[in-house]
C-alpha cells in the first residue's frame, strides 16, 4: 500500500496493536485519485452501462474514508456502490460521501452480504495490510457472483528503486518494520503495510484463490520526488517494474 492506504478490514479482527493504529484518526485513509479512476474506467466497461442490464453491485472493500468510492462513482453512475470497512472512524467519514458504507470484516463473522450478491468488488491497496490474505480473497470469492470482477491494487515489492534500495543494503519503500516508526527506508509515514507482492506472487497468489486474471498493469506512485517521475510513468509499461500492481480478476 502507499503512504496514502485504506485501513483494511480486519481478517479475523486484528489484534489490540492493530485495532488501534487503525482506528487512529491520523491514519491516511484514502487511495490516490489517479489510480481510483483508471480502475473504475476499467470496471465501469466490463460492468458496462447500468440502463442495458439494470444496476450492479460494486462493493468497495477497505473504503477508507469514502473518497476512493467517490471519485469512481461517477464513472459507475447508475450501478450501487456500497463502501465496507472495519474502521468505524473511516466509516464515520465515508458516510459523508456514500449512501451507503457499511461495517465489515473479511474474516471472523464475515461480510454482512450473501453468497454471490456483488457484481464487482474494488479493492484498492488494502491486501499489504492484511494478517490473513488468504481468508481474505476467499470470503471476496463468496460474495461475488460466478464471472464477478476483482479490482486489485497493491504496491509492488519489486519496482525500481525498490530493486536499488536492497542492492544498496536499504529497507524498500512500502516495507513496515514497526507500527511506532519508520526505520531503514526512504519516507516519514507508517501506514501499516504487513505483506508485499511482487508481480508475479501477486498473479499466483489471485490465481490460487480462485480467480482467472485478466490483466495486470503498472502505476505510478505520487511519494515518488517529482524528479524521478517521469521514470516512474515510464516503468508503468512493465508492470514488474512499476510502484503499483493494478489486477483484474474474474471469479472462477
Amino acid at each position: 500500500m502507499t503512504t496514502t492506504a485504506s485501513p483494511s478490514p480486519g481478517t479475523p479482527s486484528p489484534p489490540p496493536g492493530l485495532r488501534d493504529f487503525y482506528e487512529n484518526p491520523a491514519v491516511p485513509v484514502a487511495s490516490g485519485p489517479s489510480r481510483t479512476l483508471r480502475q473504475a474506467r476499467v470496471l465501469a466497461r466490463a460492468l458496462g452501462p447500468a440502463g442495458a442490464s439494470g444496476p450492479r453491485t460494486v462493493l468497495d472493500i477497505g473504503c477508507g474514508d469514502g473518497t476512493a468510492a467517490a471519485t469512481a462513482a461517477p464513472l459507475l453512475r447508475g450501478h450501487r456502490l456500497i463502501g465496507v470497512d472495519w474502521s468505524q472512524d473511516a466509516l464515520a467519514r465515508a458516510r459523508t460521501r456514500l449512501p451507503y458504507a457499511v461495517r465489515g470484516e473479511l474474516g471472523g463473522g464475515g461480510l454482512p452480504f450473501a453468497s454471490g450478491a456483488a457484481d464487482a468488488v474494488l479493492f484498492s491497496e488494502v491486501l499489504e495490510h492484511l494478517v490473513d490474505p488468504d481468508a481474505a480473497l476467499d470470503e471476496i470469492r463468496r460474495v461475488l457472483r460466478p464471472g464477478g470482477h476483482l479490482m486489485l491494487s497493491t504496491p509492488n515489492l519489486a519496482a525500481w528503486y525498490n530493486r536499488a534500495l536492497l542492492l544498496a543494503g536499504v529497507q524498500p519503500v512500502f516495507s513496515e518494520v514497526s507500527l511506532r516508526s519508520v526505520h531503514g527506508r526512504p519516507g516519514a509515514e507508517v501506514v501499516g503495510h504487513l505483506r508485499l507482492y511482487t508481480a508475479r506472487a501477486l498473479r499466483e497468489f489471485v490465481a490460487a484463490s480462485g480467480f482467472a486474471v485478466v490483466a495486470l498493469e503498472g502505476a505510478p506512485f505520487h511519494g515518488v520526488p517529482r524528479v524521478l517521475r517521469p521514470l516512474d510513468r515510464l516503468a508503468c509499461a512493465a508492470p514488474s517494474l512499476a510502484s503499483i500492481l493494478l489486477l483484474h480478476a474474474r471469479r472462477t
